[in-house]
């Protein structure tokens, strides 16, 4: 529930409580988005922290991305997985949309990559592996992230890695090729070239990200995503056999070589999860011990607040725009406006987390599974 008072038609007697910012005690700034920060929060009452993201109404409008934050929240209010960064609270008032979500203190795999530039076999595959168990999850719910990347990779106190932000994340369809949203680097070759897409386009993500835990950079690097895709047309990269690091195996390389495939069709993870665990690399990985947090992580964080202390700011810290200010207040001020994002309420202790989610293609990965046809684009 919410503090939606503009919202004529929510009926006030039946709203029990109100979740608000005034509740809780925001601390830092520990991530930054396209429409806003994330903040480290206090819940005051009961001193529990949370990680809350605060995302500007006048930013996602301009953006045009309405439709992307209210899929975001729906997806979230029907999954709950130890792998995913789960959602607990979901508010707004005028300015903002508040989405208050589980706190992971072991910082982002981005700012850890930034500091170790590059990690050890075993450490790689336990990440892969949790990364994975999330893609798991989400692929037999029908669901494709579509924005796998180690800034949306968050590790817990203990090591363990989660998958976030769902902000791009769709239900699969037959015809997705006009869904072409991601980050340039990580996104599938047929994303990038408005191609059908399905659970594949997630495993290339997953093969760039071993890839630069390996070799400490991109199999692909380009300023623009049409400097990637030039790349990418233009050959196919594999880890050579003289190139895998000291302590590396022959079978990592290889999952490699085969999760970053152009052509779909011949790309580990096609046919889902199953066949990414079957692969030499992972198939005798304790899946069931690393389900019941039995494995103790091969890469601790430091106990210390895990992120860029240049981020730290105070909240009360505005745009100093007059002009722009006055604007998104005039915009905000429509209730026409404001109905945009009617439902956007969600509170854990009323509406349940469903583990029971029904999809539209049913509970196996090979039906959500897209059907690619043979393109020259890719050619060797």
């Amino acid at each position: 529930m919410g503090n939606c008072n503009f919202a004529s038609e929510q009926n006030q007697d039946e709203l029990q409580t109100y979740i608000t910012p005034r509740l809780f005690n925001f601390l830092y700034v520990i991530g930054r988005g396209g429409f806003g920060k994330v903040w480290k929060v206090e819940h005051k009452k009961t001193k529990q922290l949370y990680a809350m993201k605060e995302m500007s109404k006048a930013k996602i409008i301009t953006k045009k991305s309405i439709n992307s934050v209210m899929n975001e929240r729906y997806l979230l209010s029907t999954l709950k997985n130890p792998f995913i960064v789960n959602m607990v609270w979901a508010f707004q008032d005028r300015e903002n949309l508040y989405l208050v979500m589980d706190l992971l203190g072991g910082g982002d795999l981005r700012y850890h990559i930034g500091r170790q530039k590059k990690f050890t076999e075993e450490q790689t595959k336990f990440f892969i592996a949790c990364l994975v168990q999330a893609l798991e999850y989400l692929h037999y719910n029908s669901i494709l992230h579509r924005d796998v990347k180690p800034e949306n990779l968050v590790l817990d106190d203990q090591g363990y890695l989660r998958l976030t932000d769902l902000g791009v994340a769709r239900i699969w369809k037959p015809d997705n090729q006009s869904d072409t949203s991601g980050t340039p680097g990580y996104m599938a070759p047929e994303v990038m070239c408005r191609q059908v897409h399905g659970v594949a386009a997630d495993y290339y993500a997953v093969g760039v990200i071993t890839y630069e835990c390996m070799l400490g950079k991109r199999p692909y690097i380009g300023r623009t995503r049409k400097e990637l895709r030039d790349q990418i047309i233009a050959r196919q990269v594999q880890v050579r056999k003289s190139e895998i690091p000291h302590g590396w195996s022959l079978e990592a390389a290889d999952f490699i070589n085969k999760t970053i495939q152009r052509k779909p069709q011949n790309r580990l993870g096609l046919n889902g999860p199953d066949e990414v665990k079957e692969h030499p690399w992972l198939r005798d990985f304790p899946w069931q011990k690393l389900e019941n947090r039995e494995l103790e992580s091969p890469f601790l964080p430091k106990s210390e607040d895990n992120f860029d202390a240049k981020q730290m700011e105070p909240r009360d810290k505005q745009d100093t725009n007059p002009e722009l200010i006055q604007q998104n207040q005039l915009l905000l001020r429509r209730n026409s406006v404001q109905e945009l994002f009617q439902g956007y309420e969600y509170e854990k202790e009323i509406q349940q987390h469903s583990n029971n989610f029904q999809t539209i293609s049913g509970n196996n990965s090979t039906a959500v599974t897209a059907r690619y046809t043979q393109s020259n684009t890719y050619a060797n």
